[in-house]
């Protein structure tokens, strides 16, 4: 299992949290240049973009996700029911996570109320599910051309930017020995799309199918900068990581190791 905070905690001391809705760069003007060429489908409702996020604003979540580590919920590699641990390492905002569902403080770490989801990675997340889905269904993107919304006719169930709201992240932390299991994320009570974005070394993304952890199942590469989109028919598709390349990042993002992945999710939840 990897140590705690291995390579992430000592790249600099802590600074002001970023807030990337600031410049145009960093409310993903950039980032949703990506050539449309690129977006792939991998599976239905589920799309790989490749290099949506610019280098400033990973640079800008680096920064954020040191932060975040720090508290008032510290980043920590999960317990499981069954007593196992994640070699991964966890902090989660707006709500926290544990196996197997959500709640506001997390009394599997201090007891603390885990840190508010900012309005800027909200709004990030917006943009990345119009990115893939390019104002589209996900159980129908790829099966019709687009169409034009507006405040008044979009509905929930289009996931737009305007009605994809998450309440919550996880942030995982991966070192080059860390690795994530086949797994359905299916703790939310919504089946809004899962938003995840990565930062730092390649890894290898096993994206599956909705009733087993075994094949079939499609290898992706995920590299620094990459956003991955799952919804639709693919919402409770199994997933997981079973390989980060080490030494493939680039310092020029600020993480001098290992990898960070973050996931913005609608948990369906009050209160």
């Amino acid at each position: 299992m990897s140590t705690p905070l291995p390579g992430f905690e000592s790249f600099g001391t802590p600074e002001t949290e970023p807030t990337p809705a600031g410049s145009g760069e960093a409310r993903g003007e950039q980032a949703g240049s990506t050539p449309t060429s690129a977006r792939r489908e991998i599976a239905p409702g589920a799309v790989h973009v490749p290099g949506w996020l610019s280098l400033a604003q990973q640079q800008a979540l680096v920064v954020a996700c040191r932060n975040w580590a720090r508290g008032p919920v510290p980043i920590r590699h999960t317990k499981l029911p069954n007593g196992g641990v994640m070699s991964v390492q966890t902090v989660c905002l707006g709500w926290h996570w544990q196996p197997y569902a959500y709640t506001r403080t997390a009394d599997d770490v201090n007891g603390a109320q885990v840190a508010e989801l900012p309005y800027w990675l909200v709004e990030l997340g917006r943009q990345a599910v119009a990115a893939a889905y390019q104002d589209r269904h996900p159980a129908t993107a790829a099966a019709r051309p687009p169409h034009t919304h507006t405040r008044d006719t979009c509905t929930p169930k289009t996931y737009t930017p305007i009605s994809y709201t998450p309440d919550t992240a996880l942030i995982n932390f991966y070192d080059d020995q860390a690795k994530m299991g086949m797994h359905q994320d299916k703790d939310e009570r919504s089946d809004a799309p899962v938003v995840s974005l990565s930062i730092g070394d390649r890894c290898v993304f096993r994206f599956g199918n909705t009733e087993t952890r075994t094949k079939p199942y499609t290898d992706v590469e995920l590299a620094s900068g990459d956003l991955f989109v799952f919804g639709g028919p693919s919402r409770f598709a199994y997933h997981g990581v079973p390989k980060v390349r080490p030494g493939t990042g680039s310092p020029a993002t600020g993480l001098t190791g290992g990898r960070l992945n973050i996931t913005l999710r609608m948990t369906g939840l009050k209160g």
